[in-house]
């Protein structure tokens, strides 16, 4: 049984490929088309995945698609007959049901294949049982508690269920025009960060103010006694007039969501560019506290309703995370410390990306019932090269490296490639690592990574100057190796997917100044010798020569989507000031670096 599993026509949007229910293959779009969070069909990611499964379109059973266009119809026409938003936004949501509901025939033409050679059934997935198949489905839990978060999907901004084997059960939710999510990202176009998928920014702002808005802040948001929430909606516009939105062949785009009556509470919102006062830093940390509270009205109110009984398998509730707001990894790392629950499966795609993984799964376990018995235990599913094809590109590009006077060494012992490329992490070099498969998911999780000394406190700025030009206030991540996490977090439960953010014990602070927060955290990965076993290799060297199991782990890109292909790697390098490319077995050093 084959499947191909789509999130189309919406930011991040992605393919995979599940072959009799185990995960061959999966890869966003932007990684190949090279534009951020690349909205439309995926039909490169859908070319890709074919081909890396070895696998023709025309053997293709279900097409699975993370979006229903009749999910909620009734709430639908009833809120477009009441509201009448303008007919520019009317026509932009009639175009993307369209898009959605004619896939199958837009998939062929860009194959080149006849319509009617196609077997494959299309299958709509509503947006938040997607979300569910992309952490439940996928996680090691037979039983556990499902909840969804983000904007918006089919009509929904947030689901509450119950998942045991290959059923689900849906408790509640919360509807349009009511979201989490709409409130996170208004007040991020209010402080200036216009772009889609912004919202990381804030977070990293929020840690230099003070929230002392939080009591404004929960006038516009507010929580209910049936553990959910609603808006006060005049303070925004979507509800009233809509939003423009593109979801078609670029990089995705949403109007301004806020309403005027922000500044009333506020003042004047924050110009792109412009600097940012303590104002604007207190608004972000009030802003992110709302969200928080928020946030574990939803998780404790569930816990109490379902920890009763025969309800509470022994060892506590499982909890399975989804959807855009699980990216936000500062409240993400409170749950221990907030809530009853811990044991928390969050994937490492958790936004709309991962929905194509979950639309799959969802035709595969709970349509098709069949059996569970794939855990995605790593985020390694893209793209990975053989050492041919490395020294293809690295011959395609000998021109520019020679004028570089890059010295380039082809080492075959893996622990002789991790000792010379943590010598050099060791001696404050800035270093690209490229080795495997490609993450799935936003996260670089060490083999499209940049690396460098986290005890250099100088090295944020080096690498802000040199290569990543980011806001001065947004923090760099740590990879740790998993054994050593309790000597150095307040926390020690795993995070392999770089999903949570833990305090850092306040004695270890000065020792890796590069990647501690101005407010004592890090968002950490831990990395274990079973999930990447070379990544672990060269921390484990580094530890040896410093002492600090730790290095700072930053995503191969210069403002691009990560990079994807040996070529991309080297072309980041070239036009960068790095020193060190590690690209598979090779290690390129520049002429005096």
């Amino acid at each position: 049984m084959i499947i191909i599993g789509l999130n189309a026509y919406h930011g991040d949007s992605s393919a995979c490929l599940v072959i009799n229910g185990k995960l061959v293959c999966a890869i966003e779009e932007e990684r190949i088309r090279r534009i951020k969070h690349w909205a439309g069909l995926p039909i490169e990611a859908i070319k890709w995945c074919l081909k890396y499964g070895g696998v023709d379109i025309k053997d293709v059973d279900y097409i699975a698609i993370s979006r229903n266009p009749y999910a909620h119809i009734g709430r639908k026409i009833i809120r477009v007959l009441s509201r009448l938003p303008k007919s520019g936004f009317i026509k932009g949501r009639l175009q993307n049901m369209a898009n959605i509901k004619n896939i199958k025939s837009q998939i062929a033409e860009a194959l080149g294949a006849d319509i009617k050679s196609i077997k494959a059934k299309l299958e709509f997935v509503e947006h938040h049982r997607a979300h569910i198949g992309s952490s439940f489905l996928v996680s090691p839990y037979e039983k556990a508690v499902c909840i969804t978060i983000d904007g918006f999907g089919d009509f929904m901004s947030c689901v509450r269920a119950i998942g045991e084997g290959t059923t689900v059960n849906i408790v509640d939710g919360v509807y349009y025009p009511h979201s989490l999510g709409i409130f996170y990202t208004a007040f991020t176009q209010f402080l200036g960060f216009p772009k889609y998928g912004d919202e990381y920014k804030v977070m990293g702002l929020s840690a230099l103010g003070e929230p002392v808005f939080v009591d404004k802040m929960m006038k516009i948001i507010r929580v209910k006694h049936n553990g959910l929430f609603e808006l006060d909606t005049s303070y925004f516009v979507h509800d009233s007039k809509g939003v423009e939105m593109t979801w078609l062949d670029s990089e995705p785009y949403i109007g301004r969501i806020f309403s005027p009556k922000v500044s009333e509470l506020f003042g004047e919102p924050r110009e792109k560019d412009k600097e940012i006062g303590r104002n604007y830093a207190d608004i972000a940390a009030s802003m992110q506290r709302a969200y928080e509270e928020v946030f574990f009205h939803i998780l404790n109110n569930f816990h109490r309703k379902e920890a009763r009984g025969d309800k509470v398998d022994k060892g506590g509730l499982n909890l399975c995370l989804a959807g855009g707001c699980i990216q936000n990894s500062l409240a993400n790392g409170k749950i221990y410390e907030k809530t009853h629950f811990k044991k928390v499966y969050i994937p490492p795609a958790s936004h709309d990306a991962g929905t194509a993984i979950g639309a799959a799964f969802w035709v595969w376990n709970v349509l098709l019932g069949k059996e569970r018995d794939f855990v995605m235990e790593n985020p390694y599913w893209g793209p990975e090269y053989t050492e041919a094809q490395i020294e293809a590109e690295i011959d395609n590009k000998i021109d520019g490296l020679k004028n570089l006077g890059c010295l380039i060494d082809k080492i075959n012992d893996r622990i002789a490639l991790c000792k010379k490329t943590a010598k050099a992490i060791e001696e404050g070099k800035i270093v690209g690592w490229f080795q495997g498969r490609t993450e799935w998911g936003p996260r670089a999780l060490g083999n499209r990574s940049i690396l460098v000394d986290p005890r250099r406190k100088e090295m944020k700025d080096i690498l802000n100057t040199r290569i990543k030009r980011r806001e001065w206030f947004r923090p760099f991540a740590p990879s740790i190796l998993e054994e050593h996490v309790s000597e150095w977090f307040e926390e020690s439960y795993p995070v392999p997917f770089m999903e949570k953010v833990y305090k850092i014990k306040a004695q270890k602070r000065e020792f890796i100044p590069a990647v501690t927060h101005i407010d004592g955290t890090g968002r950490l990965q831990t990395v274990s010798k079973t999930m990447n076993p070379l990544y672990y290799d060269l921390i484990s060297e580094f530890h040896k020569l410093t002492g600090v199991p730790i290095v700072l782990n930053t995503s191969f890109n210069e403002n691009e989507p990560i990079v994807n292909t040996p070529s991309e790697a080297i072309e980041c390098f070239l036009r960068t000031r790095m020193d060190v490319l590690v690209v598979g077995n090779f290690y390129i050093k520049r002429k005096g670096r």
